[in-house]
């Protein structure tokens, strides 16, 4: 029971209340149940845009970005396109001084696309095919991340000039993430191992072709990580390799990327990554390692994705139908589901559910929220609502800027939503609705 339900007449005025750290930094809320982001009507933007739909707060992604330059002067702060991307979205990493992570010769073309300077832009992922390889030699990355010992070949003949890279090495940490999205232990398709060797036989191989210059490495310990501590034995352990294949093959590194993976809030049992923590602490296990190990201090990178864009978001949905089942639940029914955001299904994730646009007396009821595809797993959140939700009603979910829309799908042939940019009192797309037009395009009519 809450204190709403004790006090029916403070409703409305608890209504005024958003979560801390859930919501977007310009967002607001009225006694009304109305809510704005950046001074605009969220309802308005609905009404404009239709549902679902993705708002992003770009006032709450440039206070990230120098939030995370503030904190690690000295450190590269690259952006993992991977949590979203699109050309709006890289012109605004780019304008506040940070790199690009891409994964795919698709997220490159996007970077190209936005004008992203290719020396901030450094090419990832486990799998590399040829046409990615290709994509960045000819766009001219500045670094590419190696993650097997087929690439090395093959970069490498690709290549017209030096090209810089760093190894991705499993550093054999496991930081206590779900199992789908922990990447840093050994056992698991990401990088190199050091204790079977391949990690010290990828950079022998390395070193061994002129076309490429070893500057460093490169681990990643999964995603929605809270703990500083994991990153500090990274930091150690890299260190400690870096120092043994430096008396082997008697060289420097220069970079040392740890990666990313730092945790958001998406409810208010969530706890995320503290980033003051964070700059106090890794740095100077980096240091104190490297005086251990007698090694000259690399570079530091970081690429946080999540923890810039996540919480600049908000999903809107449209209440489509309501079943009410005698003594048992409520399935609350939106028009989008697991095709614009697959993580409740993939992972379990939860995520708070706001009904906005109308004054809200009634008493919070547990419901199950669903979407629209037709999988029995195709649930969003299991949250109280009023007990009057109705068919019309608008939903606002809040972290919702990270791994839904670069995750969507076409499933049952719906479109993917879009994605309005909400800045300064007026929004503007930055990815238009998926028509159906555009779904048969793609179509080989014979």
């Amino acid at each position: 029971m809450t204190l709403g339900d004790l006090v029916p007449s403070l409703r409305t005025s608890l209504n005024a209340r958003l979560e801390p750290n859930l919501w977007p930094l310009t967002a607001r809320a009225d006694c009304a149940g109305e809510l704005t982001l950046a001074g605009v009507s969220v309802g308005h933007l609905a009404a404009l845009h239709g549902t679902p739909t993705y708002l992003l707060d770009t006032e709450h992604v440039r206070d990230r970005c120098r939030r995370y330059r503030a904190a690690l002067p000295g450190t590269e702060v690259i952006y993992a396109g991977k949590a979203f991307l699109c050309t709006g979205m890289a012109r605004l990493v780019a304008e506040e001084g940070l790199g690009l992570d891409v994964s795919s010769a698709g997220e490159l073309a996007v970077a190209r696309a936005a004008g992203f300077p290719a020396e901030r832009i450094v090419l990832h992922g486990n799998v590399k095919t040829a046409e990615d390889l290709k994509a960045a030699t000819t766009a001219g990355v500045g670094r590419v991340v190696i993650d097997s010992t087929d690439e090395i070949d093959q970069l490498a003949a690709l290549t017209r000039h030096r090209q810089d890279v760093l190894i991705r090495i499993a550093p054999d940490i496991d930081a206590g993430t779900h199992r789908a999205v922990t990447t840093g232990t050994a056992d698991q398709k990401f990088g190199f191992r050091v204790a079977d060797g391949t990690a010290a036989d990828a950079v022998r191989r390395v070193l061994e072709q002129p076309r490429l210059r070893l500057v460093g490495l490169h681990c990643h310990l999964g995603s929605q990580i809270s703990s500083v501590a994991p990153y500090e034995r990274a930091a150690e352990r890299m260190i400690g390799l870096y120092a043994e294949l430096g008396r082997r093959h008697r060289i420097t590194f220069d970079q040392l990327n740890l990666g990313g993976g730092h945790g958001i809030r998406y409810t208010d049992a969530d706890r995320a990554l503290d980033l003051a923590a964070y700059a106090e602490r890794v740095p100077a296990a980096l240091r104190a390692a490297c005086a251990a190990h007698r090694v000259p201090p690399p570079r530091l990178s970081v690429e946080p994705g999540r923890a810039i864009v996540g919480g600049a978001g908000i999903a809107l949905y449209r209440v489509a139908v309501v079943k009410r089942r005698p003594g048992g639940r409520t399935f609350v029914a939106v028009d989008g589901g697991m095709s614009d955001n697959p993580r409740p299904a993939l992972y379990g994730s939860r995520y708070p559910v706001r009904v906005i646009g109308r004054p809200l007396r009634a008493a919070y009821r547990p419901v199950t929220v669903v979407g629209r595809h037709c999988e029995a797993g195709d649930v969003l959140a299991e949250v109280p609502l009023p007990e009057d939700i109705h068919p019309g009603d608008l939903l606002a979910v809040p972290a919702a800027g990270a791994y839904q829309y670069s995750m969507a799908s076409n499933y049952n042939m719906v479109g993917r939503p879009p994605v309005v940019a909400v800045a300064d009192g007026a929004s503007h797309p930055l990815l238009r609705r998926e028509s159906e037009a555009d779904l048969l395009a793609r179509e080989v009519c014979e």
